[in-house]
């Protein structure tokens, strides 16, 4: 018997949460998304982590039949981040300092207290979910079977930390937020391929200063803190099976952490390698929804 949960949003309280810092979220809460039929044995759940400034429902292109996150297959929660807007956030009370840390402890309360899922068949996420997919490795390594960091990073270099905190350092003034989105910007793709696709950079700084106006300052501050802080430290002794996914070009998260890791752990390393830089995961969505699919799948 298989049962049906739909797509739609659940916001749900789990109670006063003791921080990393020392601080307490009063009233905490997690917003999340479900795709697909969950097995009555429970065998085929994958959990998914948004991005940077993302929510469970900017993933809704990635998580569907065929899709990313094959939903045909796999009953699929999305779980909002701490800093977005829906779960904890700044914008809806939570004033404490959260890390990266603190959002995948308060993810693991959702999933055993709250849906009852005493183990899943994977984790994974993009870009901040893969750096959250990392701390998921690190913490509750033996809570899935599979982990697929894509895009994501163990830790942040000493480039991905000027980035972080140049951003960090001026979001607070006037113009801020369309500074840190232009420079946002920059590092989504290579040099090479802004060179050559785009035509009217007026009209692209526009439409993601416009899109990234929708996010609010506090909140955009946040996740920027629980980035540069992160780092999962030593390679755990207890690993789950790892794929985990670099864009050999990536100017926003530097490759490196995350090859070396692959190595270090003798994990499967799937590396793009076109222009795209960090959104090679859209350029080269065929490849990238080829690989994970195979990985899964034995």
């Amino acid at each position: 018997m298989l049962f049906l949960l739909l797509a739609t949003l659940h916001v749900v309280p789990i109670g006063d949460f003791t921080l990393e810092k020392g601080g307490t979220i009063h009233d905490c809460r997690l917003g999340y998304r479900t795709f697909g039929e969950l097995a009555e044995d429970k065998s085929n759940v994958i959990v998914v982590l948004t991005w940077f400034g993302g929510t469970s429902e900017g993933l809704t292109s990635w998580a569907g039949p065929g899709k990313l996150y094959d939903s045909s297959k796999y009953f699929v929660v999305v779980i909002d981040a701490f800093g977005d807007g829906i779960s904890s956030s700044p914008s809806n009370g939570a004033d404490a300092e959260f890390t990266m840390r603190d959002m995948v402890r308060a993810q693991h309360e959702l999933l055993t207290r709250e849906l009852k899922l005493d183990h899943v068949f994977a984790v994974s996420g993009l870009s901040m979910g893969g750096m959250q997919t990392f701390e998921w490795i690190a913490l509750y390594p033996g809570y899935m079977t599979k982990a697929v960091p894509i895009v994501g990073s163990p830790k942040l270099t000493s480039y991905d930390l000027l980035l972080w905190k140049t951003e960090l350092s001026i979001i607070d003034t006037p113009a801020g937020m369309k500074a840190a989105a232009d420079i946002n910007e920059m590092h989504l793709h290579t040099p090479a391929y802004i060179a050559a696709h785009v035509h009217d950079i007026d009209q692209l700084m526009k439409d993601h200063e416009a899109s990234v106006a929708k996010i609010k300052v506090a909140d955009y501050a946040s996740q920027l803190r629980a980035m540069i802080g992160h780092d999962i430290g030593s390679v755990p002794a207890k690993l789950p099976q790892m794929m985990i996914v670099v864009s050999v070009q990536d100017q926003m998260v530097n490759p490196a952490p995350a090859a070396e890791f692959a190595r270090a752990t003798n994990s499967e390393l799937v590396i793009l390698t076109g222009d795209c830089g960090h959104l090679a995961t859209s350029c080269e969505s065929d490849l990238l929804t080829q690989e994970v699919h195979r990985f899964l799948a034995h």
